[in-house]
């Protein structure tokens, strides 16, 4: 054996890993970070609201090194800029960012689509999507990535297909994941990375503004190959993995890690 005999293997072993949007215990973000820690990693976040302050320094306490800043608008150049700038100039460059960032209106989701506002719409996008754009942007303007970098982003099923309650987001997931494959074509020639992960329903925070939620989870449990929802603890993995050497020949994907709901017709 190449290692000692029960040592984990460590698939991001020294790399530094911005997660963008952490938020609590229950988030996406937070299963990708655990993961990711695990894995080796040392990571930085970005969260909203400086009254968070206290709040996100006790829920990443348990990353050992990590460091977090505000970060009031993802999708404001200059705020961007600013941000990344510091993080740079304190933490040194980075070997992958991961994108958990999204906000509809809730009249947005709770109406029915055709009813979705001008401001609405262009709200859900902004930040949904062109923060993404944006945040690849930043990021290579100031050389922030060290080389064969990966960007990783979440999106989910209700881009492909009608969710009842998903509405505007569907839309926004829609141009996040077109958004992937052109900056998984621009940023290629850099050897940079860029994929998106479909999870399936989870209960986090965000979810709790989808209108009648629990029957989502109810029929993927029903209906999925796995008869089982994921958890945060699984879609981290799959993050740790595009995030690692592991997926060096995958750029530009959308990963589904829904216990197999995507595939089935009914």
């Amino acid at each position: 054996m190449s290692q000692k005999e029960g040592e984990k293997e460590m698939l991001l072993k020294d790399k530094k890993i911005l997660i963008m949007g952490i938020r609590n215990k229950w988030s996406i973000a937070y299963g990708i970070a655990k993961s990711a820690y695990e894995n080796g990693a040392k990571l930085i976040f970005t969260y909203m609201g400086e009254e968070n302050r206290e709040k996100i320094e006790e829920l990443i306490s348990e990353f050992e090194g990590s460091k977090a800043y505000v970060l009031n608008g993802a999708s404001e150049d200059e705020l961007v800029k600013e941000v990344f700038t510091k993080i740079k100039e304190e933490n040194g460059k980075m070997d992958g960012i991961v994108h958990a960032i999204a906000h509809a209106n809730t009249e947005d989701l709770h109406n029915d689509f055709i009813y979705t506002s001008k401001e609405g719409y262009a709200h859900a996008v902004d930040v949904s999507s062109y923060s993404f754009v944006l945040t690849a942007r930043i990021a290579k303007e100031i050389d922030m990535l060290n080389e064969n970098a990966n960007l990783v982003t979440l999106t989910y099923h209700g881009s492909t297909k009608v969710l009842e309650g998903y509405n505007v987001m569907g839309v926004a997931k829609a141009a996040l994941e077109a958004s992937v494959r052109y900056l998984a074509e621009n940023l290629g020639k850099e050897s940079i990375r860029v994929n998106a992960i479909s999870a399936g329903p989870i209960k986090t925070l965000s979810a709790k503004g989808i209108k009648d939620f629990s029957s989502i989870l109810t029929v993927v449990e029903e209906k999925s190959p796995l008869h089982r929802n994921v958890t945060t603890t699984q879609v981290g993995n799959v993050a740790t993995f595009l995030l690692s050497d592991m997926s060096d020949a995958i750029t530009g994907q959308v990963i589904y890690a829904d216990s197999g709901y995507c595939i089935m017709g009914v």
